[in-house]
């Protein structure tokens, strides 16, 4: 394989690239006059008279760069990060997959990025027909007829649909529903969003499978049980062939079944979650439905919901009226807001130009593809030497699969993280790495529909050539990596004292404890 080596670009070994303030030429470097004219007018003969003596700062401490400067700086810093445009990034469960530019220049329109939340209905008409149909085409794709766009992100979107299921059941007068069961395959946020809403987490257990033990679902099904909270396919990238029976045993407890939609992407096109037995779920618009993201956002968390409990949305709803759309805030049961506003519109206008463009058709080659890159790369990566399959190991996968290096590890003593680092020198990004924490030294891979056959060979081959490696010489892998802007880091250091400013950056320079 061709080497691989990231930008770096000071000469200094502790230094990636100077901060703006550390590269300016002083305060002041640049000056401003405001015109002698207007001055005269004012009657002063400086500006700064104008400011309230105790008002007035005598330094400003800003970075005092040219255009260039500035240009050629973020040039480095991008030219030193790596994302979806820059190669492979099969970070499983979270759907790397390529965001069109186009939507990106919609998104930009002064018509979208200039609105303001406090604009009077007619003349947002746009925008709240944008968010009225892509609430209409999340329907018409989950089965789900009522819908909110509030949720900043994933998780947030949990929280909402837990919040709606606690107050379902409190509507009802059953204030003894205070059990949520999730699955250890479930996606790993549901645990703390569950219990962020005031349910106590019931986890179950996956069978032999790797699907829910239905065994266990049945023993822990009972008159406290809130709902249970599902993610299909499951984190280990397998289709829960039990969902029917599933829903059938929480649904005869009296409890709600709730959808992560992290997996939504394996089977776009292919099947209603209400026919499954969904009565409420997210959607990761940010994800499924092609907006960048990573990095704490930005984030969409769609929540959908069955008939019947429709009158629990978060306010406002956006609704269709004879003189055209509106915000409804008369929701009667509402659990009220759970955010600013009415969501994350930048990420809703890019999910609502991707399933325009895309269209019924589209949505089917998108899963199709997502499941059949995901079965090509583990009919390969399943061959090579330190890999197990714990479970499933008979079934094709969906869009992603999980894979153990366990073996390599018994083999080697190289870990799963040693290997991750490794595959930063080969230019590709690592998977997931020990999630779901059933597998051992586990590696969540998920390819996407975007990914090119060529793209898929070289991804395995860059694995195939870290493994080989990790057994001819380990400490060479465990080192790794050697290619990148930043070598190994101090995780438990960055974990514990994490440099999150400007500020922070500074004050740990002058300790001599940045790390």
């Amino acid at each position: 394989m061709t080497g691989f080596r990231q930008a770096r670009w000071s000469a200094r070994p502790d230094v990636l690239e100077p901060t703006v303030f550390e590269l300016s030429h002083g305060d002041g470097y640049y000056k401003f006059n405001v015109d002698r004219e207007i001055l005269n007018q004012l009657g002063v003969s400086s500006a700064t008279e104008l400011i309230p003596e105790r008002l007035r700062r005598r330094k400003l401490g800003l970075p005092s760069l040219s255009a260039p400067e500035v240009a050629r700086h973020f040039s480095r810093l991008a030219e030193m990060n790596y994302g979806v445009d820059s190669g492979p990034y099969w970070l499983g469960s979270c759907t790397m997959k390529y965001n069109p530019k186009l939507h990106e220049k919609i998104a930009s329109w002064p018509q979208v990025t200039r609105l303001h939340p406090y604009q009077p209905e007619d003349t947002v008409q746009g925008a709240l027909r944008i968010m009225y149909e892509l609430s209409q085409m999340l329907a018409t794709i989950t089965g789900l007829p009522h819908y909110t766009l509030q949720p900043a992100a994933g998780a947030h979107g949990e929280f909402a649909g837990a919040l709606i299921i606690r107050a379902f059941h409190l509507d009802s007068g059953e204030k003894r529903r205070d059990e949520m069961l999730i699955p250890v395959s479930a996606h790993g946020s549901n645990f703390a969003s569950a219990a962020m809403a005031g349910f106590k987490v019931i986890k179950i257990p996956s069978d032999k499978r790797g699907r829910v033990d239905l065994g266990a679902l049945k023993a822990a099904a009972g008159e406290r049980t809130a709902g249970l909270m599902i993610t299909n396919p499951n984190t280990l990238g397998l289709f829960e062939t039990d969902m029917l029976e599933i829903a059938d045993v929480i649904h005869g407890a009296g409890g709600l079944i709730y959808y992560d939609g992290a997996n939504l992407n394996a089977i776009l096109g292919r099947v209603l979650l209400s026919d499954m037995g969904v009565d409420v779920a997210h959607l990761n618009l940010h994800k499924t439905f092609s907006a960048p993201h990573g990095s704490g956002g930005p984030g969409a968390g769609a929540v959908g919901v069955r008939e019947g409990l429709q009158d629990f949305l978060p306010v406002p709803v956006v609704r269709k009226g004879a003189n055209g759309f509106y915000l409804d805030y008369s929701v009667p049961k509402t659990i009220g807001r759970v955010r600013a506003f009415y969501g994350n519109f930048g990420v809703v206008v890019k999910a609502w130009a991707y399933l325009k463009r895309l269209g019924s058709e589209g949505l089917l080659a998108v899963s199709g593809a997502a499941v059949l890159n995901a079965n090509y790369a583990l009919s390969r990566v399943r061959r090579l030497r330190g890999v197990a399959i714990k479970y499933g190991a008979e079934d094709p996968c969906k869009h992603e699969f999980v894979i153990s290096l366990e073996p390599l590890k018994r083999d080697t003593g190289v870990k799963a993280l040693d290997v991750a680092k490794r595959l930063l020198d080969r230019g590709v990004h690592p998977p997931t790495m020990y999630f779901p924490l059933i597998v051992e030294e586990a590696f969540m891979m998920e390819p996407t529909e975007t990914d090119s056959l060529r793209e898929l060979d070289y991804y395995i081959r860059a694995l195939e050539e870290a493994l080989r490696e990790a057994y001819e010489s380990p400490e060479l892998v465990k080192g790794a990596p050697t290619s990148t802007a930043v070598g190994r880091l101090d995780e438990v250091m960055a974990a514990r004292k994490p440099i999150l400013s400007w500020r922070m950056y500074e004050r740990r320079k002058a300790e001599g404890t940045q790390g």
